[in-house]
């Protein structure tokens, strides 16, 4: 009776999922506006699906750029350019936190709960005296591009993006395409500090428990293997972190091996 039941509640959550997540044409965004409204709804969501966190191109069903090419040819045909302009929009932030350096986007509710690790990652890295180089530039100069970041430093295009990954990678840097439109015309890309873009210092004590209790509540349900590898913050992931936000009834387990969120369920 138990695992019938138990079946059955998670059965209810895929189809939630299935619908809060767009996963059916039916519910295909139709406008950037929608993309919006979707990232204000769920709080985060990745560019390119990857794992049960909403995901932009997965919502927009649409068929890819160039089916016979990998990489950026299998983004939406048309609607790839909004990946650029989301992050133009007030209150929505682009980082690369997620699964190598792979974009993820966040609404402002959920930019307040990073903000702490964030800015606790500027300092941890400061500490490095090459990726300081760049912070401190960054800090004076404001948002740079690529190529004032290589003139101003000294620095060959190899050279830099081996100190720009790890910043971004922890969110310490973002960076963001320059007067991007709908028709995917952008002016270039430039780099700046988090808190160059995030500018009120959110409260909290940098823990991650809060990010991980909004991630699984965007998903709705997710395979449990999956949470720890969401967000590049490896070393701020206690390995009990997840039993101990069960037994706080923060998370529940609706079938061994899966969570979602007590309202979900």
């Amino acid at each position: 009776m138990g695992t019938a039941q138990s079946d059955t509640a998670l059965a209810e959550l895929q189809e939630k999922r299935a619908f809060a997540l767009r996963l059916t044409q039916d519910r295909a965004l139709q406008t950037v506006d929608d993309a919006e409204a979707f990232l204000h709804e769920r709080g985060m969501m990745t560019r390119t699906a990857d794992c049960a966190l909403p995901g932009l191109f997965e919502a927009c069903h649409e068929d890819p750029y160039a089916p016979d090419k990998p990489g950026f040819g299998q983004w939406p045909r048309t609607k790839w350019s909004w990946s650029f302009v989301l992050p133009t929009r007030p209150g929505v932030y682009a980082l690369k936190i997620h699964h190598r350096r792979k974009t993820l986007y966040v609404h402002e509710e959920i930019a307040r709960l990073v903000d702490p690790i964030l800015r606790a990652e500027l300092d941890r890295l400061h500490d490095n005296p090459e990726l300081a180089l760049v912070l401190d530039h960054l800090a004076e100069a404001g948002p740079s591009t690529v190529e004032e970041l290589r003139n101003e430093l000294g620095l060959k295009q190899k050279d830099l993006k081996k100190l720009l990954n790890p910043l971004e990678l922890c969110g310490a840097v973002v960076n963001r395409a320059i007067e991007p439109d709908e028709a995917g015309n952008v002016q270039g890309f430039e780099y700046l500090r988090w808190d160059q873009a995030f500018l009120k210092r959110a409260p909290g004590d940098g823990t991650i428990d809060d990010v991980i209790v909004a991630a699984v509540k965007a998903a709705v349900v997710t395979p449990e293997r999956e949470v720890p590898k969401w967000f590049a913050w490896r070393w701020r992931f206690d390995t009990d972190l997840l039993d101990r936000l069960v037994s706080e009834g923060r998370l529940v387990r609706p079938e061994p091996g899966w969570l979602a969120a007590p309202a979900s369920a």
